[in-house]
């Protein structure tokens, strides 16, 4: 991908044919299989412990917070996939903004779980870090070249909501959460309108280089970590025992539900999204669609393996709402995200996306009063059936060509 020679960094043209993801981008992945499961432990904790198990509130506040977290470790993660996949990651510029995100990333995680308490300051730290750092290094290492204002741009937005994010660290964690949402929010708005700052303009996201195939390829990439990480959610659950029948069979669902959301995303569109972005009209307007469309997906797994932990620890209880709404919740926001993905890889939605939706919302009710490992028997059939329907719909015909809308 692009020119390894020396001198200024350049952008990777459109026609470059597409690199595979670096073994420095891989390893950098790694560092989100541990913050993933840092995340689960966390939100595991507001559900099962008091008051979250006795109060809904606490449980919906508790889960909001983490929720702010997970945001924050995508955040990270989709800026430095963006920065490598429009620059030679084989640089060393490009290698010095993946390890510093890295890093911070790794920090982050160590955070998560006190991040609204004692290890506020390091999770604000390690992220404004991470984020500034990288538009820092780029508008030097890009020299005149005219995407080096976007980056300087960038990195003013980045230094004030930075402020934010330190400011609210040291503050209660009511206003802790105000200022980093706030601070979040702002990031997201000026990213989707480029990066406006006054005096120096803004950019049209879709005039933007990206390498698509590439881009494609790392947002697989991360919905396989995260798919992984419901995998060690599973097993932690499961190696802490009891090893007894409802147990085991709340562990087995849950590996058939992983195998699942799998199938279902691997199917056709997920195969061949960078193909979508390499045809569409704007490659960079379906990049960042792709990465709000795996953000969703991505919650929804994480989501679901918390479902796993709540299910394979307590498989006979009859489930509360809160806990209802994650074991069943995860397979649905996956199911919208990858509804999504359909229609940005083949501008149409298939029906099956919609009626499975329709059945985890219907079965909710007469779920409450059964034992929790029927919530996530339930999860599995409505999985299931989409795979199949999905199967069936391509048995016998040619594979279906991409045909982005956008």
């Amino acid at each position: 991908m692009g020119s390894r020679a020396a001198g200024h960094l350049e952008p990777v043209p459109a026609a470059t044919p597409p690199g595979r993801a670096t073994f420095l981008e891989l390893f950098f992945d790694l560092v989100y299989v541990f913050a993933l499961t840092r995340i689960s432990a966390r939100a595991f904790e507001d559900l099962t412990e008091e008051p979250g198990r006795e109060h809904g509130w606490a449980t919906v506040t508790g889960g909001g917070k983490t929720l702010l977290l997970l945001l924050a470790l995508w955040a990270v993660w989709q800026g430095t996939a963006w920065t490598t996949s429009r620059y030679d990651p084989y640089r060393v510029p490009l290698q010095t903004v993946v390890v510093t995100a890295l890093v911070c990333s790794m920090l982050m995680g160590v955070a998560i779980p006190r991040a609204f308490s004692e290890t506020g300051l390091m999770f604000a730290v390690a992220y404004v870090v991470a984020q500034v750092t990288r538009p820092v290094i780029l508008s030097v290492a890009l020299g005149p070249h005219p995407y080096r204002r976007l980056k300087v741009r960038m990195a003013v937005i980045f230094a004030t909501t930075g402020v934010l994010w330190i400011g609210g660290a040291m503050l209660s964690t009511n206003a802790q959460v105000v200022l980093w949402s706030a601070a979040l929010a702002t990031e997201y708005l000026a990213a989707r309108w480029g990066w406006p700052v006054p005096g120096l303009g803004r950019s049209t996201i879709s005039k933007w280089e990206i390498a698509g195939e590439h881009l494609a390829e790392r947002y697989q990439q991360f919905f396989l970590v995260a798919l992984g990480e419901t995998i060690l959610v599973a097993g932690f659950a499961y190696s802490r025992g009891p090893y007894e029948a409802g147990h085991a069979w709340a562990f087995a669902l849950a590996l058939a539900t992983s195998i699942m959301l799998w199938r279902i995303y691997v199917q056709r569109a997920g195969r061949i999204l960078g193909e979508a972005v390499m045809k569409a009209r704007h490659p960079a307007t379906i990049g960042r669609s792709a990465a709000d469309t795996h953000l969703v997906m991505v919650v929804g797994l994480a989501a679901t393996a918390i479902g796993y932990e709540l299910i394979i620890n307590h498989p006979l209880e009859r489930i509360t709402g809160p806990w209802l709404a994650v074991v069943l919740g995860g397979p649905a926001l996956f199911l919208a995200g990858r509804a999504r993905l359909e229609y940005e890889v083949f501008a149409r939605v298939s029906p099956s996306r919609w009626i499975a939706l329709l059945v985890l919302v219907v079965s909710a009710v007469p779920l409450l009063v059964l034992p929790g490992v029927a919530a996530t028997a339930v999860g599995v059939l409505v999985l299931a059936a989409v795979a199949v329907a999905d199967a069936r719909r391509a048995r016998g015909a040619p594979p279906e060509a991409a045909a982005p809308p956008f």
